[in-house]
């Protein structure tokens, strides 16, 4: 049982007492004042309109909203549990099925199910088929149900999050890869176990990370286009750009899911309210701002501005995809490979496990990962910037998602660093003097 520093519990207390009231925030500002940021504060300031009187015109939960997303987990669940992965059987280069994760701290190995491009290929078949040939539901829907909709979410993401508590500490899948601080809100909100399941397959923290919020987002921005279509006449090309560039991104999530069990989220956090409630609420409500405030605002970018905003979209990919795939290359042939069509340069170091074994590493100093130490979160903010630019400028609020995203990916960095610079001691200084910039060369 570890203490927990000040500021931790300080950030912990902060966020699960306003991030709830950051979504609501956003939400409400679009419904009621068309987006803007600062009316809803400056009517409430002078006294045009109480707190009160903001709340009554909120819509509340409805019977439709609760069907809706009662179906839709429940739908996405199926899709996971009971559906073997067949794309990597006629995919080339896919990687689906079964695969192994990372080492857990208590040594164990877990398997997972890897079938998201699966169930997010069905899901759209479905959405295209209902829009054109079946006609069940309007293509509106989501947009249609909106708040609603995350009243729902936001009891699925408490539910799930006080659940994995309760099973952390009476019934634990793995009993030594439980983390207990003597802070009660620090594990509700961090999270006690590391990989909390029911069964053998149902993994908490591949199905909230990467289902019915993930699948949700492009699903979200295609309803949100046909709400646009049907109030002007016409789908804008900021509203094209957003639904493209941000499906670029859910489908290389999908197409590396297999790569993300090797990622910070799967081998380093434990499943708690920040990962339980953020992919239930945060991530389907903040991350698809811009179609919503499109919506609002169909914005019609100039041609030149638009290909600008495409190209600047597709470069940080490439970047993004790319840093991330060399990195891949180098530790699966153990450098034994070409980066830009040279061997590898290398920082050769070693560590000690936490069972006393020393261990050799080698940390890459070439191709992106000589030009700064995590530039494949640069290429990441580069996308996001696109995202926003393609909102025009009229607004802050299509603006906070990179806000968002680069305090999110600094904090990232920094403790990947720390985690690194223990593990790594003085081969960690030798390889920061030799790549001396964390995202932006030259500058940070």
């Amino acid at each position: 049982c570890r203490e927990v520093d000040w500021f931790s519990l300080a950030s912990v207390i902060f966020l699960l007492l306003f991030a709830p009231f950051i979504v609501y925030y956003f939400i409400m500002a679009c419904d009621q004042y068309a987006c803007s940021l600062t009316a809803p504060v400056l009517d409430v300031a002078t006294g045009r309109a109480r707190l009160s009187d903001i709340w009554a015109k909120t819509p509340s939960v409805t019977k439709k909203a609760a069907q809706l997303y009662t179906l839709w987990v429940t739908f996405q669940v199926l899709l996971y549990v009971a559906l073997p992965d067949f794309c990597h059987k006629f995919l080339p280069g896919y990687v689906g099925g079964i695969q192994e994760g990372a080492v857990t701290p208590a040594g164990v190995v877990n398997k997972y199910e890897i079938n998201g491009l699966q169930a997010w290929l069905i899901t759209h078949l479905l959405w295209f088929a209902n829009s054109h040939f079946l006609s069940w539901f309007s293509p509106t829907i989501v947009f249609d149900n909106w708040i609603p909709l995350l009243w729902c979410a936001n009891i699925l993401g408490y539910a799930v999050s006080t659940f994995a508590m309760i099973k952390g500490y009476f019934f634990p899948t793995n009993a030594k890869d439980c983390k207990f601080t003597g802070n009660f809100f620090y594990n509700y909100m961090m999270g006690i176990e590391f990989n909390p399941r029911i069964g053998k397959w149902f993994d908490f923290k591949l199905f909230f990370n990467g289902r019915p919020g993930i699948i949700a987002w492009t699903l979200i921005n295609l309803s949100f286009a046909a709400k646009q279509r049907e109030l002007y006449g016409q789908v804008t090309n900021a509203m094209v750009l957003v639904n493209v560039l941000q499906a670029i991104y859910v489908l290389d999530f999908f197409w590396n899911e297999a790569w993300y069990l090797k990622t910070i989220d799967i081998c380093h956090d434990h499943f708690g309210w920040y990962l339980g409630w953020g992919d239930c609420v945060w991530l389907p409500y903040l991350y698809t701002l811009q179609g919503l405030y499109l919506v609002y605002h169909p914005v019609q970018l100039a041609t030149a501005h638009a290909v600008g905003v495409l190209l600047l979209g597709l470069l940080g990919y490439y970047i993004f995809r790319m840093a991330n795939h060399q990195k891949d290359l180098f530790r699966r042939t153990d450098g034994r490979c070409l980066i830009w069509g040279r061997k590898p340069k290398v920082i050769e170091c070693t560590y000690t496990s936490a069972d006393g074994q020393k261990h050799r590493s080698k940390l890459l100093v070439s191709g992106f990962w000589g030009v700064a130490r995590h530039l494949n979160y640069t290429g990441d903010l580069m996308g996001s910037l696109a995202y926003c630019l393609a909102c025009g400028g009229g607004h802050l609020l299509p603006y906070f998602y990179l806000v968002y995203m680069a305090i999110l990916l600094t904090h990232r960095c920094v403790r990947d660093e720390h985690r690194c610079a223990n593990k790594y001691g003085g081969s960690w200084e030798r390889y920061t003097a030799a790549v001396p910039h964390r995202l932006l060369p030259g500058i940070f």
